[in-house]
């Protein structure tokens, strides 16, 4: 009789999807290419991006989508799957009893977290993180959403002026044919009155951003474009036209700053994109509740 015995003790150790177990230092070492290999696709990406209007506008619009995700996760999404609407991880989708379809990788993003160093200040770390869009889930059995609340025109116009870092006001007329103006001796945001909805939100909606930048922000860029930016993000939030925002001359806003730099710079647009739409977000949803309440007496 044959003794196969040496087939069995020389074979590698397997797991049970047929892969070679790895060793603890192996598997760091793993996990370690795979972060620094989405570093170099969040570089690659930033570079096209900075040096492309239309890719520009496709990374703001993915922006826009994951206002919660930072500028390198946009990118990496960007890089991905920028046709993404909503994205979770496995566990996400499963307690909404959705499931990940066959064959789909997923879409992996960099997690941030705390770690103690050795001089006992704290360091931050990343780990690789997958993520699935809605378009890789059955959603056959998922469990209904809510429906998203809708504001009228002037409610988003009044959580857009809400709180503002500058005071601001309505005149009869502006120089020039700009729909808001800020005076650059008081900060004071001055707004042609008689404006339309769209053309309020988009003036109005600049002049703020570039307040925030002013009040906090050191550029290695043009702050107005900045500001543009973070105007052309809200629009897209809240719905308004954007057809014509130009960014066909990025290419030379970008063009002395190297891979770290402009992805520091996409941050600072996005950060200031965050706290405006979060303070609109609360005062938002404290008109929605006041409504409630009115309705329930």
């Amino acid at each position: 009789m044959n003794n196969f015995d040496d087939i069995f003790s020389s074979a590698p150790e397997q797991t049970q999807n047929g892969s070679q177990q790895l060793s603890k230092d192996e598997y760091a070492a793993m996990k370690r290419t795979e972060r620094d290999d989405l570093f170099a696709l969040s570089n690659d990406t930033a570079s096209d991006v900075a040096n492309d209007g239309g890719k520009f506008r496709q990374y703001m619009d993915v922006q826009s989508q994951f206002d919660r995700y930072s500028a390198v996760n946009s990118l990496l999404i960007l890089a991905q799957k920028p046709e993404a609407t909503r994205l979770g991880n496995f566990d996400h989708w499963k307690n909404k009893n959705a499931s990940i379809k066959t064959g789909e990788s997923g879409i992996s993003i960099l997690e941030p977290h705390e770690y103690p160093k050795e001089d006992g200040t704290l360091g931050v770390g990343y780990n690789v993180k997958k993520v699935f869009d809605i378009s890789q889930v059955h959603t056959q059995r998922m469990k209904p959403e809510p429906t998203p609340p809708t504001y009228t025109d002037r409610q988003v116009l009044v959580a857009l002026a809400h709180k503002p870092p500058v005071p601001i006001k309505s005149v009869d007329g502006l120089a020039g044919s700009a729909g808001a103006q800020t005076n650059p001796d008081t900060g004071e945001i001055s707004v042609r009155s008689g404006l339309d909805f769209s053309d309020a939100f988009r003036s109005v909606s600049k002049e703020l951003a570039g307040a925030e930048l002013n009040r906090k922000d050191e550029t290695r860029i043009d702050k107005d474009f900045k500001a543009y930016c973070v105007s052309y993000l809200l629009c897209k939030k809240h719905g308004v036209d954007t057809s014509n925002y130009d960014f066909s001359e990025v290419g030379k806003v970008f063009e002395y700053l190297d891979t770290q730099e402009m992805k520091g710079e996409f941050q600072s647009i996005r950060d200031t994109f965050a706290d405006i739409s979060g303070r609109m977000n609360k005062q938002l949803e404290s008109m929605q509740k006041s409504a409630r309440n009115n309705e329930a007496r």
